[in-house]
C-alpha cells in the first residue's frame, strides 16, 4: 500500500487542488490526520511522500541538502553570518585606511607649514647656496617628524633639498599653482619615491610675496602600514566568529533535519495534500483500524465498496453492518493476502497488515480491491485494444489501389476473422463502372471473405435484388446500419430467398450486421458482417465498430469509383482520337498494338496515312504527361498531322510545322494556366514508296525505328535525332532507307523500351533480340515484342506498329518521257491507250486520255523540262505528270468569254482525287481513278 500511494502521488499531482477541495472536511477525519502526522510510524512514510513529488530517492536527505528545510535554514544562516563578517572586516579596513590617510595628510601639512615658517627658512632661500643651509635642516626635521621627505624649492619648482641628494636641482613632481597663489594644499600623487600623500606650503616675504615652497609627504606604503598590521587580527577574529556561527547553525539544522525528515517547505505542505488526495483518489479501498478494532480512517473507495455509513469513522468495525467474515477479518488485525470475500454482489480481494510490526502503534491497515470490476474492465480494455488495432489495420490495408473490386476485397479480408466470420460486399453495377448508382436495391456481390469457403451465401459476381423487407433494403433506403441479432427470428431477412436463407441458418450463421457503403448522400451498396462461431449475437458496440470500419472503407471505394470514371473517360477519349480502322493500301502489311498505362492515360498515338502515288506515311508520337489534357493534345497533333500530310510535305518540313504548332499550344496554355502547359512532344514520321522501296524518315526526339531484314537480322538505322516538338529553333533532318521487299519496319513509343526499372539502352537491346528471326508475320512480331518487353504494370502508354514492306512490280508501272512539244501530246495519248488495253482497263481510256492531255499540255505550256508521265495500277489507277516547275495550277471557274481555263475543271470532274506534290526537282500533278 505504501508503494501504491507513492506511485499514486506522482500521477495525481495535476489534480491535487481540485481533489483536495472535494474531500470531506469533517472534524473526526481532520483530527485523525493530525494524529497520524504526529505518529512516528504513519502508514505513509514521510520519506516516501517526499520522494513522490520529485522522482526516486535513495534514502533520507543529507543534513546540509539545499532542498530540505534544514538545509535551507543552514545555508541561509551561514550566508548571513558570512556576509556580516565580511562587511565588518571590509568596513574596519576601510575605516583604518581612511583614518591613516587623514592622519598622513594632517601630519604632512603640519610639517610643511612648520618648516616653511621656521626661522631662517626664508633667509636661506635668498642666500647664495640655499641647499647647503636647508638640506641639513630638512633631513633633521624629516627624521624627527617621521615623514618620508621634506623638499624646499624655489617658485619654479626646482628642489633645494631632498632625502636623495641626486634629486636636488631637479623639478618637483606635483601641483604648485595653489601654493604659488599663497594657499597651502595636499594631494595624493605618484612621485619619484612612489605613491604618496604630500602637502605644499608657500614661503612668503614680509610683503606677502611667495619666495619659495616647502613640500612634506608620506608614501602610501607607510600610510597603510597600520591597517596592514591590524588586518591579521581582524581576519582571525572574523574566522573565530564564523566558526562559532557555523557550529551553532549546524546544531540547529541537524535538529531541524531530524524533525522534518529532510523535507523542504513546499514538500512538507504537499505531503499532507498528497496524503489526503491520493488516499481518496485511488481505486482501492483503504481502511485503518485501531488495536481495539475501531475504525480510524476509510477512504471514499472503501465507503463505496463496503457501503459504509457516513459516520463510520470512530465506530467499531463490528458495528458497521458488514457480514461476519469480513467484519471479523477487519477487527482481528491479522495478516491477510488477497483473501476473497463476497460483500453484497461484489467479490473483494482484501489485503491486511498490522501497524505494530516494528514498534508502531497498535492497529491494522487493510486494502480492498473489487476483482469483479477489474476483470470486467480488463476484458473491455482488451476488446477496445483489438478494435483499435482493427481500425488501424483497416486504415493501412484498405485502399492500397484505385480498383473498386480490389478495395472491396481488402475490406472483407481485414474484417475476417477478427470481427466477423464471414463478410460480403454488395455494390451497384454503376459503382463498378465508375458511375453514381441510381436509387434501387439491385446490387452485385463484389467481394467475399470467410473462415470457410463453403458457406451457402450468394457467390461473388451474382446480381442480387433484395426484397423490401430485408435489412439490406432498409439499410439502403435509410442510409443507416441495421443489426439482426438472430437470423432465425428475422422474417424480413428470411423472405429474401426461403431456400437459401434456410441453408444459411442451418449452416450456423446466426447474427448479421448490415452497414451501407455511404459517402455523403450517395449510397453505393452494403457490407454484410455474418457471425457463426461465437454464440453471442452482435451488440451495439460491435455495430458502432462496423459503421466506423465501413465508413473508412467507403471513402476508399468512392475514390476508386471516381478514379475508374475518370480513367474510363480518359481512355474513351483517347481511343476515340486514335484510328479505329486502318485505311486500305497496298504498300505495307501492318499490325499494331496500343496499350494504355495502368495508372492513367497518356498522349501516345500512331497513324497510317495513304499518300499520293501509292505511298504510305507512318507516324508515331508521344505527348509528355498523362491525363485528359495529354489525350486532348494528342488529338490535336494527330489532326494536324492529317492536315499536313494531305499537302504531301516531306517528313522534315512536316515536323517543322508540328514544332511550331506545339510551341503555340504551349504559349496558349501557359497564358491561361501555367500548370497545364505541355512540356513538349516527340514524333517520328516515315514515308514509304513501294515503287522505289525507299523510306524517308525524320524524327523529333523520338526513339529510332527498327528494320528487320527478310533474313531476320535487325538494324536500328541512324536517323538524325531532332529536338522534341515545341522547343523550336533547330531544323529537322531526314534519312532515306532502301528496304527490301518483305522487310519489317518497326515503330514504337518509349513506353515499350523504357520504364522506371529499365534503362532505354537495355530496352533497345531487348527489342533487338525480340525482333530477330525470319519468316514472322507483322502480327506475330507484335505479339512477340509485347511478350518480351511488356512490364507487369505499364507506367506509360505503349504504341507499336510493325509494317511489312511490299513492292509495286514493274508490270504495274508505265512511264514515258515527253518532249516539250505540243505535238507530243498525241503520242502520249496513244501510249496510254495501249497500256490500258494491256492492263484490261479499256473502260478508263477516254477519261484517262482526256485528263493526261490536259495535264501534259499545261506542263508543256507553263512548266519546264524534263517532263514525264507515269501510270500506276494499284488499288486505283494513278496518273502522274512530272515537270521541273514549282508553280502549282489552281482550279477556277472559266468565264463564258474565256478561251481556256477549263482543263483542271475537267480533271477534277473526271478523277476521284487529284492534287499536287513537290519534289526536289519540281512538282507532280497526280490523279486517281477507281478501278472498274
Amino acid at each position: 500500500m505504501v508503494r501504491l500511494l507513492g506511485r499514486s502521488w506522482a500521477r495525481s499531482t495535476p489534480r491535487l487542488n481540485g481533489l483536495r477541495a472535494r474531500r470531506r472536511r469533517d472534524r473526526p477525519r481532520r483530527a485523525h490526520a493530525r494524529r497520524a502526522r504526529q505518529t512516528p510510524r504513519h502508514p505513509v512514510d514521510p520519506r516516501v511522500a517526499h520522494d513522490g513529488g520529485h522522482g526516486p530517492s535513495a534514502g533520507p536527505r543529507s543534513g546540509l541538502g539545499g532542498r530540505s528545510l534544514a538545509g535551507q535554514v543552514f545555508v541561509l544562516q551561514v550566508a548571513i553570518v558570512l556576509l556580516l563578517v565580511v562587511a565588518a572586516v571590509v568596513a574596519l579596513v576601510l575605516q583604518v585606511r581612511h583614518d591613516s590617510t587623514q592622519e598622513a595628510t594632517n601630519r604632512s601639512l603640519a610639517v610643511a607649514e612648520t618648516f616653511a615658517n621656521a626661522p631662517g627658512t626664508r633667509d636661506a632661500l635668498s642666500s647664495p647656496d640655499p641647499t647647503a643651509i636647508l638640506q641639513p635642516r630638512a633631513e633633521a626635521a624629516r627624521e624627527q617628524s617621521k615623514v618620508d621627505f621634506i623638499v624646499v624649492m624655489n617658485t619654479d619648482g626646482v628642489r633645494y633639498t631632498h632625502p636623495k641628494p641626486d634629486r636636488i636641482g631637479k623639478k618637483f613632481v606635483g601641483t604648485l599653482e595653489p601654493a604659488l597663489e599663497g594657499r597651502s594644499f595636499t594631494e595624493e600623487i605618484t612621485g619619484t619615491i612612489g605613491p604618496l600623500v604630500q602637502a605644499v606650503v608657500p614661503v612668503k616675504s614680509d610683503d606677502g610675496k611667495v619666495v619659495g615652497l616647502v613640500s612634506a609627504g608620506i608614501t602610501t606604503e607607510n600610510v597603510g602600514g597600520v591597517a596592514d598590521r591590524q588586518l591579521p587580527l581582524l581576519l582571525t577574529a572574523a574566522a573565530v566568529a564564523l566558526a562559532l556561527a557555523l557550529g551553532g547553525t549546524a546544531l540547529v539544522s541537524r535538529r531541524l533535519l531530524r524533525q522534518t525528515h529532510g523535507l523542504g517547505p513546499f514538500e512538507m505542505t504537499r505531503m499532507y495534500e498528497h496524503h489526503d488526495a491520493v488516499l481518496h483518489a485511488v481505486r482501492e479501498g483503504v481502511m485503518i483500524a485501531s488495536g481495539e478494532g475501531r475504525l480510524l480512517l476509510a477512504n471514499d473507495e472503501a465507503h463505496r465498496l463496503l457501503d459504509l455509513p457516513r459516520d463510520a469513522e470512530g465506530r467499531h468495525v463490528l458495528e458497521l453492518g458488514l457480514d461476519a467474515d469480513t467484519a471479523g477479518l477487519l477487527a482481528s488485525g491479522r495478516v491477510a493476502t488477497d483473501e476473497v470475500h463476497l460483500v453484497g454482489d461484489r467479490l473483494l480481494a482484501i489485503n491486511q497488515r498490522p501497524t505494530d510490526l516494528k514498534g508502531g502503534p497498535a492497529g491494522s491497515v487493510a486494502t480492498l480491491r473489487d476483482s469483479t470490476e477489474l476483470r470486467a474492465l480488463s476484458g473491455k480494455a482488451e476488446v477496445a485494444r483489438e478494435h483499435l488495432k482493427l481500425l488501424y489495420d483497416a486504415g493501412v490495408g484498405i485502399g492500397t489501389g484505385l480498383d473498386v473490386t480490389r478495395t472491396a476485397e481488402e475490406l472483407a479480408e481485414v474484417a475476417v476473422p477478427r470481427f466477423a466470420d464471414y463478410v460480403t460486399v454488395d455494390l451497384a453495377d454503376a459503382v463498378l463502372s465508375g458511375e453514381e448508382p441510381e436509387a434501387g436495391t439491385d446490387l452485385r456481390r463484389t467481394a467475399f471473405s470467410g473462415i470457410r469457403k463453403d458457406a451457402p451465401l450468394y457467390p461473388v459476381g451474382e446480381r442480387i435484388r433484395f426484397v423490401a423487407s430485408t435489412p439490406q433494403a432498409r439499410s439502403i433506403g435509410t442510409g443507416r446500419a441495421v443489426v439482426e441479432p438472430s437470423l432465425r427470428e428475422a422474417p424480413g431477412w428470411l423472405a429474401q430467398d426461403l431456400e437459401r436463407t434456410a441453408q444459411v441458418v442451418e449452416y450456423g450463421i446466426h447474427s448479421l450486421i448490415i452497414v451501407p457503403v455511404r459517402v455523403g448522400h450517395l449510397v453505393m451498396g452494403v457490407v454484410n458482417f455474418w457471425r457463426s462461431e461465437k454464440p453471442e449475437p452482435f451488440d451495439a458496440e460491435e455495430l458502432a465498430l462496423a459503421e466506423e470500419l465501413v465508413a473508412r472503407a467507403a471513402v476508399s471505394i468512392d475514390n476508386a469509383r471516381r478514379y475508374t470514371r475518370e480513367h474510363t473517360m480518359a481512355v474513351t477519349l483517347q481511343r476515340s482520337l486514335l484510328p479505329r480502322n486502318l485505311p486500305e493500301q497496298s504498300a505495307l502489311d501492318i499490325a499494331y498494338r496500343y496499350l494504355p498505362a495502368q495508372a492513367g492515360v497518356g498522349g501516345d498515338w500512331f497513324d497510317v496515312l495513304p499518300l499520293s502515288g501509292a505511298r504510305v506515311a507512318l507516324v508515331v508520337g508521344d505527348v509528355v504527361g498523362h491525363g485528359l489534357h495529354a489525350a486532348a493534345t494528342m488529338g490535336r497533333l494527330r489532326t494536324a498531322v492529317h492536315n499536313f500530310s494531305a499537302l504531301d510535305l516531306p517528313p522534315d518540313e512536316l515536323l517543322g510545322l508540328l514544332d511550331e504548332l506545339v510551341g503555340r499550344i504551349d504559349q496558349d496554355e501557359a497564358a491561361e494556366d501555367s500548370s497545364a502547359a505541355i512540356t513538349g512532344a516527340t514524333c517520328l514520321y516515315a514515308v514509304y514508296d513501294p515503287t522505289s522501296r525507299k523510306c524517308t524518315v525524320a524524327r523529333a526526339g523520338h526513339p529510332p525505328p527498327a528494320v528487320v531484314s527478310p533474313d531476320g537480322s535487325v538494324e536500328l538505322p541512324d536517323v538524325p535525332a531532332g529536338p522534341p516538338l515545341g522547343l523550336g529553333g533547330l531544323p529537322f533532318e531526314t534519312a532515306e532507307l532502301t528496304l527490301e521487299e518483305g522487310s519489317r519496319l518497326v515503330l514504337y513509343t518509349d513506353g515499350l523500351v523504357e520504364d522506371r526499372e529499365r534503362d532505354i539502352d537495355v530496352g533497345l537491346e531487348l527489342l533487338r533480340t525480340a525482333l530477330a528471326g525470319a519468316g514472322r508475320s507483322p502480327e506475330d512480331t507484335c505479339q512477340g515484342v509485347l511478350n518480351a518487353l511488356l512490364p507487369d504494370r505499364p507506367s506509360d502508354d505503349i504504341a507499336l506498329i510493325v509494317a511489312g514492306t511490299r513492292a509495286l512490280g514493274a508490270d504495274r508501272i508505265a512511264e514515258w518521257r515527253v518532249p516539250s512539244d505540243p505535238a507530243a501530246v498525241g503520242e502520249v495519248r496513244a501510249s496510254v491507250t495501249r497500256q490500258l488495253t494491256e492492263w484490261g482497263l479499256d473502260d478508263l481510256s477516254f477519261a484517262t486520255e482526256l485528263m493526261l492531255s490536259e495535264l501534259v499540255t499545261n506542263a508543256i505550256r507553263y512548266g519546264t523540262g524534263p517532263i514525264r508521265v507515269r501510270m500506276l495500277r494499284d488499288r486505283s489507277l494513278i496518273c502522274e505528270v512530272f515537270d521541273g516547275s514549282n508553280t502549282s495550277p489552281h482550279l477556277r471557274y472559266a468565264a463564258s468569254t474565256d478561251e481556256g481555263g477549263r482543263g483542271l475543271f475537267l480533271v477534277a470532274q473526271l478523277a476521284e482525287r487529284w492534287g499536287t506534290r513537290y519534289t526536289p526537282a519540281g512538282k507532280v500533278i497526280w490523279t486517281e481513278q477507281p478501278l472498274p
